[in-house]
């Protein structure tokens, strides 16, 4: 009795360090894939990336030609990446209002407004169509 007890202990063990060594460290949280398939999924999950600290999918959701421009200073895709990923779980105090301004089948443009106790953000957003996905590819930002 102890001998099969000591065997099937062996094995758990064994097929429990298969499991995670096939997966790799950390590949569930890096590999994490989010839904893009429609302009408004991507919206919403750029809200939820900028105002919720979403870090899931990030790389994902920006475009390789992305830019963002905040006042007078331009910041590339992997700037913005970066800040995001550092963000992971930081959640603004401010409520949020999204408008479409102009959609079509391969772009859409929306203002995305972010209203603070003491000021507001405006957040003009360009997203394109790539292959099945729909992508961030432009972000411009104003403050009042």
């Amino acid at each position: 009795m102890k001998t099969l007890v000591k065997t099937f202990t062996a094995a758990l063990i064994a097929v429990s360090t298969f499991a995670m060594a096939a997966e790799g460290p950390g590949s569930k949280s890096a590999k994490a894939t989010v839904n893009l398939s429609t302009a408004d999924f991507a919206l919403e999950h750029y809200v939820a990336v900028t105002t919720e600290g979403e870090s899931a999918g990030v790389e994902q959701l920006f475009a390789e030609d992305f830019s963002q421009k905040a006042n007078a200073t331009t910041n590339n895709r992997d700037e913005v990446v970066k800040f995001f990923k550092k963000q992971k779980g930081e959640k603004l105090n401010c409520t949020v209002t999204t408008d479409i301004i102009e959609e079509s089948a391969d772009y859409m443009v929306a203002k995305v407004t972010l209203k603070f106790e003491n000021f507001t953000k405006t957040d003009l957003v360009t997203l394109m169509r790539e292959g099945n996905m729909w992508k961030v590819s432009k972000s411009i930002n104003s403050y009042k």
